[in-house]
């Protein structure tokens, strides 16, 4: 088949302030729809011992993965089974006590149909999102959530389109309302998330990114000038640590102190650690989120910091570079 492009521009912008209000009319209504079902299906997931299995078909079945994947990533154990496959053997992932969330607009999908007296012999909770309440599906079901609108976006009133809104929006609500019952928190997100930015932020240590042994730039007081420079250059940090024979730190050196020494025309020869140093540096523990060592740097607008142990012993060094390639900044 064959279609005549008419593109007109107003049209389309027209049609594009349709669909939103159209959509956003389903979202208001879709809230007045919710009660005693909602509730029931959060508890019923929230207790569950085994995993919230999702179903759905078509335009469902994708608006079904994307409710697993959130419900997974915000502490629900859950995952997308298709109805089709499960009929020829998947259905063995599903297992006694599972929460199985059906999603079916019409109610009357016959993949999920079909699978009806297999699930209710597997004594599961079968909650049906649909917006029929009075399909197949609701009245197999053990909970009910509707996800009834007035009319698709589709000019047509035929594409899948403020129907399949309104059940992102219930998946939304379902995993919003179950993190918060869970007491999930931002760290417990990370843990889902370790290779996002916040997965970054909130698990990332110092001691998982900090320069270590004989990577860290380090001098006794009585270090002549001429040593301090070496050290400094040969570790590459822009920096080199002052510490006493306990490893204990006693200040930090930096190029930018070797900069404002020349600029004053010191005479640099005869100094030695001791007397060059800045006392007091910045210093962090290993066990401390890396975005706090990023933090300390920005406040003090500094760009290197000193790792120390409990009893203030050198331990390690981090700087701006080490946090850029981690990402963390």
């Amino acid at each position: 088949m064959t279609f005549t492009p008419r593109f007109d521009a107003q049209r389309a912008l027209a049609l594009a302030t349709q669909t939103f209000e159209i959509e956003a009319r389903a979202l208001n209504a879709l809230a007045a729809r919710q009660g005693d079902g909602f509730v029931r299906a959060v508890r019923a997931m929230l207790e569950c011992r085994g995993r919230v299995i999702v179903m759905g078909m078509g335009k469902s079945g994708h608006v079904g993965r994307k409710i697993a994947a959130t419900l997974a990533s915000t502490g629900t154990a859950a995952f997308f089974v298709h109805p089709a496959e499960a009929s020829h053997g998947d259905l063995g992932m599903v297992q006694p006590g599972d929460v199985l969330l059906a999603i079916s607009n019409s109610g009357e999908s016959e993949e999920l149909a079909a699978l009806l007296p297999a699930l209710k012999r597997l004594s599961l909770t079968l909650v049906a999102m649909t917006g029929n309440a009075t399909s197949t599906l609701a009245r197999h079901a053990d909970i009910v959530l509707s996800s009834q609108v007035d009319q698709e976006a589709c000019p047509l009133n035929l594409a899948p389109t403020a129907s399949t809104t309104a059940q992102m929006a219930l998946g939304d609500a379902l995993a919003v309302a179950l993190l918060d019952a869970r007491g999930f928190r931002e760290e417990d997100f990370a843990r889902s998330h370790p290779g996002g930015s916040l997965g970054r932020k909130l698990l990332m240590h110092v001691g998982d990114l900090m320069r270590s042994g004989a990577d860290v730039p380090r001098v006794g007081p009585q270090a002549s000038f001429g040593d301090v420079l070496r050290e400094m250059t040969g570790k590459g940090l822009g920096f080199t640590a002052v510490v006493d024979a306990a490893g204990q730190v006693l200040g930090i050196f930096t190029d930018g102190d070797l900069r404002r020494l020349i600029e004053r025309g010191a005479d640099l020869r005869g100094l030695t650690a001791q007397q060059v140093m800045h006392p007091g540096p910045k210093r962090i523990r290993a066990d401390a989120l890396a975005v706090d060592a990023a933090d300390l740097m920005e406040q003090h607008r500094i760009t290197s910091v000193l790792v120390v142990d409990e009893g203030g012993r050198l331990n390690g060094a981090l700087n701006s570079n080490d946090l850029m390639r981690a990402k963390v900044i």
